[in-house]
């Protein structure tokens, strides 16, 4: 069936007839194709972002002294309040110490007490040195029975208690 037939138009007897429509560009022709690579300077420069990061950097270097210079200065107020109440200390540990040094020396005396020529409290050492008193605990034995106090000892023999050590 040809075109006349089914849309009732007279139809073209040949495509010779046809009228020539063919696209073209449109007058004056067509813009330019952009193909080159164009980055668009929008943002800040490099030396802006340079010297945002340096000031920042700077800032933030100004505040760690700031916070070291506060530090120091804690530091040192908790130097001085330990420095002022040393004396104090320091005689409670003497009180301490001579107590435990009279009941040592007590105990020496009971125990070499059979002993010809012994003197209790008389160092042991010929070294001709003064060595300064131990200061912790002389003997923990002296003065009361360990294995009823409640402190373990563990014996001489070199038995360990696993559970309390």
């Amino acid at each position: 069936m040809t075109e006349a037939a089914i849309r009732s138009k007279p139809g073209m007897a040949s495509v010779r007839e046809m009228l020539v429509l063919q696209d073209g560009p449109p007058p004056g022709g067509f813009p330019p194709v952009r193909y080159a690579r164009r980055i668009p300077n929008t943002g800040p420069s490099a030396i802006a972002i340079f010297l945002a990061t340096f000031g920042a950097f700077s800032w933030g270097m100004y505040q760690v002294g700031i916070g070291n210079k506060k530090r120091r200065a804690l530091k040192m107020e908790k130097y001085e309040a330990r420095r002022a109440i040393l004396p104090l200390l320091q005689a409670e540990e003497d009180e301490r110490f001579v107590k435990e040094w009279k009941k040592y020396l007590e105990e020496e005396a009971r125990i070499m007490k059979n002993v010809p020529g012994w003197k209790v409290g008389e160092n042991v050492y010929n070294s001709g040195k003064w060595m300064p008193p131990a200061t912790g605990e002389l003997r923990p034995d002296v003065g009361e029975n360990v294995y009823n106090s409640g402190k373990w000892m563990p014996p001489l023999t070199g038995e360990l208690r696993p559970d309390v050590w």
